[in-house]
């Protein structure tokens, strides 16, 4: 029997935790100020699109190559030098700012940079976490505690970069940002981990890479747990970046409603991760699945047509819970089946799914807000989530049946016993 924190119990997770924790409070310090400074210096709304853009793009095409090389390399080097490169990146900020002297191509120019270190990172982190756990039965508490951090640091880094920037201006959230990388790179140095066996490395990489996309198109689990992921990138995170037309347009407030919306929002992914903690077992999850991608759609479609904050506020709480919980559930259940000689094509693919889909859904929402205005658009994105989530429905039995096996054979799951309650 598990508990809400019983990953914590691992030394290598509890390692990662602590240090990741702390960087990614540094992350979100860099987020902020990195818009403020570019709107402060061109006042240009557009240019926080293509900033947006620049720093998310690279993921979505690198992370087929990255998943490849980290599936190759020794995934605590990779790990190491995504680290080491990203407190770098973050340093030239510091340097630029700080001396008066940056402008807005060289912000947009090092969040590119910094979008090709995460096609890397982000694959590597996600294929580690299995090894920072020795009891498999403790993966689904690791994923959801990582999500949980995550979303922590979403409330409260936006909070203090705010106090900071007002206080002594961006260069000192991009300086704070550059040392807390320190705190990765420490807890993953003090890690111990069983090596790996070696990886074949004869075959050709693109010839890899097909295999990675072959292994993840025809193994139903994972086909579709990335499709419903990849529909939810395109239609439905993309309401995020419309949140600033609501709170004007439509509530009719400013700073402060925006404030408050994003928070709600950040408020209900934290709930979602922290309901997944305190789960027992990856038993249940195909039918969470269902659920939550259900209440992602059907919470935007209602916080569409909300008028008014107070009315608002919880519809995009619900929204929030729904959409982390399917998040972390998909992540879950694939970590769970992957094979792991193919792990980090297979983690490169959810990145692309999660990450890489929300800049092409973010341009498109753009473009269509400007048609149908920015309500509609986020119900008519919820619309297509509660759809896919009802093709997921479809496809469950499908799913149940390929990964039983699996689950017997890890003991997760006795024989007389369903895969999906």
């Amino acid at each position: 029997m598990t508990s809400i924190g019983s990953a914590l119990r691992h030394r290598n997770f509890r390692l990662f935790f602590i240090g990741q924790g702390i960087s990614l409070v540094g992350t979100w310090l860099t987020k902020v100020a990195t818009a403020w400074l570019v709107y402060r210096l061109s006042g240009s709304a557009w240019l926080l699109g293509v900033l947006a853009f620049a720093s998310q793009i690279p993921t979505f095409l690198l992370s087929p190559l990255a998943g490849v090389m980290v599936d190759r390399w020794d995934r605590r080097r990779v790990l190491l030098a995504t680290q080491a490169l990203s407190m770098l990146q973050s340093a030239l900020l510091a340097g630029l700012a700080l001396g008066g002297v940056i402008q807005v191509w060289e912000v947009v120019a090092l969040n590119v940079l910094q979008g090709l270190i995460d096609a890397f990172d982000m694959p590597v982190r996600q294929s580690m976490v299995v090894g920072m756990v020795d009891d498999r039965a403790d993966l689904p508490n690791a994923i959801a505690l990582n999500s949980s951090m995550v979303n922590a640091a979403r409330l409260l880094g936006p909070a203090i970069a705010g106090v900071l920037i007002a206080a002594v201006g961006e260069g000192w959230c991009f300086f704070i940002d550059a040392v807390s990388y320190a705190a990765v790179i420490l807890s993953v140095l003090r890690m111990r981990f069983v090596p790996r066996p070696p990886a074949r490395k004869d075959a050709h990489v693109l010839r890899e890479m097909a295999e990675g996309f072959r292994y993840a198109s025809g193994f139903a689990p994972i086909r579709a747990l990335l499709l419903l992921l990849a529909v939810s990138g395109l239609a439905g995170r993309p309401f995020a970046a419309l949140l600033p037309v609501i709170a004007g347009e439509v509530m009719h407030g400013g700073a402060g409603t925006l404030g408050a919306l994003q928070a709600t929002a950040g408020l209900g992914a934290l709930a979602g991760a922290l309901y997944l903690a305190s789960r027992t077992s990856v038993l249940g999850l195909g039918r969470v699945t269902v659920a939550s991608a259900a209440l992602f759609g059907l919470g935007l479609m209602a916080f569409s047509r909300a008028h008014a904050l107070w009315l608002a506020l919880p519809l995009l709480l619900l929204a929030g819970i729904g959409m982390m919980v399917q998040t972390a559930a998909c992540n879950t259940i694939i970590q769970t089946v992957v094979d792991e000689d193919k792990r980090g094509r297979v983690m490169s693919l959810l990145a692309m799914s999660l990450f890489g889909t929300v800049p092409l859904g973010s341009l498109i929402a753009g473009a269509l807000a400007t048609r149908i205005g920015a309500a509609n658009t986020i119900g008519l994105g919820g619309a297509i989530c509660l759809v896919a989530a009802g093709l997921f429905l479809r496809a469950l039995p499908e799913v149940r049946r390929a990964v039983r096996p699996i689950y017997e054979r890890m003991g997760i799951l006795p024989k007389p016993v369903e895969v999906v309650e």
